[in-house]
């Protein structure tokens, strides 16, 4: 497989943050270390594993104590909730204070395959904005067909809490609308832009524009949904580099520009100090001091 990167002495240089890919994923398990060193040579040198169940904070957490740049998040996705218990929550909360845990995620509302147990889902919901808050960790969260109940519930949370300026986070993998961009910017929330601003049908590059700069962040969600020209295949953090292509494509922006930005919107929401840019012959992940 070829690996992503700029054309001529561009290719090096660069820092890419991808704050959101599942490598604990069994589609990654015959090649894992060669999709690291392709993240590398791509020079996507920050990686945060987001969680869906107990299990994954774990594998995210020592994939994270392994690998220099990794990151780990603790949480219950929330079409694993169904079947979740309050020591599967118990469980969230204490890897909340593993030093390699970044965030609480990836929570959230997903409306599209079944809706016999939205309560649960909310509930769930709930304890990780709480647990967000107690613990001053961004929260991240998935939205599919749920959007207005999100708003609703982080508003009621917000109100409700005694601590409101930190609640604070991301919507992962975001789609629109375009009336959800202004109440997610003013909950404190950031924008993590992933494959769907590559696909020309999908309605997401046109929104890029009007959401807040110092709010975008990018991701690959791999191994899913993985972007143009990769549409179709496995997703893989290397690919991150044409999501940032496209991002400064509708911002009128250079590379250098959008990998800059979204390297500091990310180390700012995260507490990650943006490694230093590798030099030719140095491509591995280095955490920062």
């Amino acid at each position: 497989m070829s690996r992503p990167r700029r054309a001529g002495t561009e290719s090096e240089g660069f820092v890419l943050i991808d704050t959101h890919v599942h490598l604990y994923h069994d589609r990654y398990d015959e090649d894992r270390a060669d999709v690291l060193l392709r993240a590398r040579d791509a020079g996507v040198r920050v990686l945060l594993l987001p969680a869906i169940d107990v299990a994954s904070v774990g594998e995210a957490v020592a994939l994270s104590e392994d690998n220099e740049g990794l990151y780990a998040m603790s949480a219950i996705h929330p079409s694993d909730t169904r079947e979740a218990t309050d020591e599967d929550f118990g469980a969230v909360r204490r890897y909340c204070a593993h030093a390699r845990v970044r965030a609480v995620g990836e929570s959230g509302l997903d409306y599209y395959w079944d809706r016999s147990f939205d309560e649960v889902q909310q509930d769930f919901l709930r304890r990780h904005i709480r647990l967000a808050i107690e613990t001053g960790l961004p929260l991240v969260l998935h939205n599919r067909e749920a959007g207005s109940d999100l708003i609703r519930i982080l508003r009621e949370e917000r109100a409700l809490s005694t601590a409101p300026e930190r609640l604070r986070g991301v919507f992962h993998c975001f789609s629109g609308p375009r009336d959800l961009i202004e109440p997610i910017a003013e909950l404190g929330f950031h924008f993590g832009l992933g494959g769907l601003v590559t696909f020309k049908n999908a309605g997401v590059a046109e929104l890029v524009e009007e959401i807040p700069r110092d709010r975008i962040l990018l991701e690959t969600d791999g191994p899913f949904l993985a972007p143009a020209p990769h549409r179709g295949s496995r997703n893989e953090p290397a690919y991150l580099v044409h999501i940032a292509e496209a991002v400064a494509a509708r911002l009128r922006l250079s590379l250098a520009d959008v990998e800059e930005m979204t390297s500091s919107n990310a180390a700012g929401l995260f507490g990650i100090e943006v490694p230093p840019e590798p030099s030719r012959g140095d491509r591995s992940i280095e955490e920062s001091p």
